[in-house]
Order: C-alpha cells, then structure tokens, then sequence
C-alpha cells in the first residue's frame, strides 16, 4: 500500500490528502503564485480549494501572516478561477 502524503489547510486546520489542495508559494524572489504542480521552490501554504475558504483567508489574512509577504487581490482572484 502506498502512503498518501497529507497535508492542513492554513484556514480550516483540517488535514486532507495533499492532491486535494492548493499551494499558495512565495518564491526567492518574493513574488506570490498559485503552485499548480506543488513543487515550486518556496515557502509554500495549502489552501482547501472552496468559496467560502478563499474568503476567509482573504479576510482573515492568514495568508499574509503564514507566507510573511502582503499576497496581492491576483493570487486570490487566480484561485477563484480554479473553481
């Protein structure tokens, strides 16, 4: 049996399968991207992909605070998209 990698989302504490979520990285160069392949270089955060998710993180900026950058309307707008 092959172990499944897990991982928590940053705003509901939850753990879910790691190809369940979205990565969220601040890259070397402090830019803010949505990781689709999950293996950019970068301090990285998981997010569960749902409306209700992406607002509380926005509100809330747990994401500001976990990835220690201010994360620009794009990275939010871009992970509405994935929807």
């Amino acid at each position: 049996m092959k172990k499944i990698p897990m991982r928590m989302c940053i705003v509901t504490k939850e753990k879910y399968p790691k190809k369940e979520l979205v990565r969220v990285v601040r890259t070397p160069e402090k830019d803010v991207v949505v990781d689709t392949t999950g293996k950019l270089n970068g301090k990285g955060a998981y997010l569960k992909l749902s409306e209700e998710v992406i607002e509380k993180a926005k509100k809330s900026k747990v994401l500001d605070r976990t990835l220690e950058i201010e994360v620009p309307e794009r990275v939010y707008d871009e992970l509405r998209n994935m929807l």
